[in-house]
């Protein structure tokens, strides 16, 4: 049998992701990406169990954890450092969720690159995906499963080009080409928040635990990704496109007052190394994850208010998913059909929950007003047994890896 052709709209970590699994049961790939050189921007990301469960499926979470940093979640202050909700200091052992990977994301981007153009073809895989750059997807037709491939037009520079695939993956984001083309009636819708980022040098404030404040209307997290490096992000609503003359300046004046650790992490920032961007979202998420030949995968898919914390982590559980349910099946003889309703049966529901589950931890955290609104919110987090929070975490985070279905279909 043929070797079968996917074609990945995207190459960011969700894109890289999938890609990696197709190669490593045998597909052949190409990847598409806009942007005229392969790399990721931003800043860290702490990735959950769930999320290293997938990197671990894709053969590269030892990679992930040697470029970054394990550390424990500790709990939530408010806006002056005093503790709302304070979690135990248990072992991953006994308690994993409350333990994170924190990492650079063009650290992470650069561990699913390396995979994807390994040095030598790793013992399942069919080799190396061939990854074109400066690549502007103008046009899709899904296929049918059992019918017609599915066609990707693309254009590089003054050039058309056409691709048929047996199967299409969009994963070129929040804004996603694909995704249009399938559903045009959903759009991304301004989530109410902009975010400012920073990656700075250690400033000895902060340690191997994450520790997120909350105050009036905002957010301020900040975690270790290296030995030497500190992520922090400062989250606050305000209207959508508004500007500053100053990032630095707004920022600083927007969290002042607040813990030392936190004004202690703005201080250290250079104007050079803050980045921020409005925060948009899926409020009413898509139809479906599958329509033809196409999968749609991480924010093409699903895109999700950052307050859930699980953005890349659900990325990566779409990449593996995609191999176990899609890909291997498919290889093997199954249904294309079959495969992709199974895919969309056993992501769709599940990221909608962390969708919702997303906004509403921003209504009752972040996006809550100050006044009475605060002291009650913050006097009932304090007489919540941490062991509640902890139960919650555990019905986002608890994912493994689906087994592969064996067995051939029609």
């Amino acid at each position: 049998m043929s070797k079968l052709t996917a074609v990945v709209a995207g190459g960011g970590i969700a894109g890289l992701a999938t890609a990696v699994a197709l190669l490593r049961v045998g597909w052949r790939v190409v990847v598409l990406e806009r942007a005229p050189e392969f790399g990721e921007v931003g800043a860290g990301v702490a990735i959950t169990v769930n999320g290293m469960a997938g990197l671990d499926a894709l053969g590269v979470a030892d990679a992930v954890r040697a470029a970054g940093r394990r550390i424990r979640s500790a709990g939530f202050q408010d806006s002056g450092g005093r503790w709302l909700v304070r979690m135990p200091d248990l072992p991953a052992e006994r308690e994993p969720t409350l333990w994170l990977s924190a990492v650079h994301r063009q650290r992470l981007h650069a561990a699913l690159l390396d995979a994807a153009l390994p040095d030598v073809a790793l013992p399942d895989a069919a080799g190396r995906a061939r990854l074109i750059t400066g690549a502007t997807v103008t046009g899709v037709e899904p296929g049918e499963p059992g019918g017609p491939r599915a066609r990707v037009s693309y254009r590089t520079g003054p050039d058309v080009h056409v691709v048929d695939a047996d199967l299409v993956v969009a994963a070129d984001g929040l804004r996603s080409t694909v995704r249009a083309a399938l559903f045009p009636g959903v759009r991304p819708r301004y989530g109410g928040a902009t975010s400012w980022r920073a990656v700075i040098e250690d400033i000895g404030r902060i340690g191997d635990t994450f520790v997120a404040a909350w105050g009036p209307g905002a957010e301020f997290g900040a975690l270790r990704i290296s030995a030497t490096q500190v992520y922090w992000y400062g989250y606050v609503t305000q209207a959508e496109g508004t500007s500053f003359d100053d990032e630095l300046a707004a920022a600083r004046a927007r969290f002042a007052g607040w813990a030392p650790w936190v004004t202690g992490a703005l201080a250290a920032t250079m104007p050079d190394q803050l980045i921020r961007h409005d925060v948009f979202h899926l409020p009413d998420g898509v139809p479906g994850y599958a329509h033809g030949r196409v999968a749609l995968a991480g924010d093409a898919a699903h895109a999700m208010l950052p307050t859930s914390g699980q953005g890349v982590s659900t990325a990566v559980e779409d990449a593996v998913t995609i191999g176990r349910l899609i890909a291997t099946p498919v290889g093997g003889g199954a249904d294309l059909g079959a495969a992709l309703a199974g895919y969309d049966a056993a992501r769709r529901p599940r990221c909608r929950r962390i969708a919702r589950q997303a906004v509403t931890i921003a209504r009752f955290g972040a996006h809550l007003p100050g006044g009475w609104r605060q002291t009650l919110r913050n006097d009932l987090l304090r007489v919540t047994p941490a062991r509640v929070m902890i139960t919650s975490g555990r019905s986002v985070v608890g994912w493994a890896p689906p087994p592969a279905p064996a067995g051939r279909g029609a």
